[in-house]
């Protein structure tokens, strides 16, 4: 694999960019331009989400000069085994609440490392309840204009809204950019990423179940 010179984010959300800005890496904000067209039911939604993820860093990697590293990540969630994308309309955001309401559903998110040819896929599975909020609070939220950039049609991180109960898992999975495997990707193909405490990065990642790994990685590396 060539040297890695450079890191693009292949996303135009947000919440990503100031996620990866957490780990103190240059970077630049290409967003990839790609139709995220999702089955309305699939067995296995973590091949959906890895390969949506997989699809935008592929097609920002093509633009791109060699040595540039292109971090791409695609979030869906997942109610009885049917997978809930960005809603198009406030109808479809309503919906989505309601069918979330008091219910247990699972957060995936896929995550894509494309340098050069080589192109590294992983992904996060949080589970998450949410809580019993009344139809005034989604109209609220849907009046806020919150939903429709988000799966599912919230942001955990709603500080008006706080739609979920408790969950299980990663905290910034549900944001959108599980940190831990992004570190471990980033590491691994040759990104230089500083060492730093996960509860220094968000309050959630200090009790994060993925960051052991990652400080295993970083121990092996070390001692090489």
């Amino acid at each position: 694999m060539s040297a890695v010179r450079c890191l693009v984010l292949a996303s135009a959300s947000p919440r990503r960019r100031a996620l990866l800005e957490r780990l103190g890496v240059p970077f630049a904000v290409i967003p990839a331009d790609v139709e995220e067209h999702l089955p309305t039911v699939a067995p296995r939604a973590e091949r959906v989400a890895r390969a949506l993820a997989r699809r935008k860093a592929v097609a920002v990697a093509a633009q791109v000069p060699p040595g540039t590293a292109v971090l791409a990540a695609d979030t869906v969630v997942v109610l009885r085994g049917c997978i809930l994308g960005k809603p198009a309309d406030a109808d479809e955001a309503a919906a989505m609440l309601r069918a979330l309401r008091a219910r247990q559903h699972r957060v995936i998110t896929g995550v894509a490392l494309a340098v050069g040819r080589r192109v590294r896929v992983t992904h996060a599975v949080t589970t998450v309840r949410m809580r019993a909020y009344g139809d005034d609070e989604i109209a609220a939220s849907i009046a806020a204009g919150t939903p429709f950039d988000k799966a599912g049609a919230y942001a955990i991180q709603d500080p008006d809204f706080r739609p979920v109960a408790s969950y299980r898992g990663c905290y910034c999975n549900v944001v959108g950019l599980p940190l831990a495997p992004v570190i471990t990707l980033l590491r691994e193909a040759g990104v230089a990423v500083p060492d730093v405490d996960p509860a220094a990065l968000t309050p959630q990642c200090g009790a994060c179940p993925l960051f052991a790994p990652v400080h295993a990685g970083a121990a092996r590396h070390a001692s090489h």
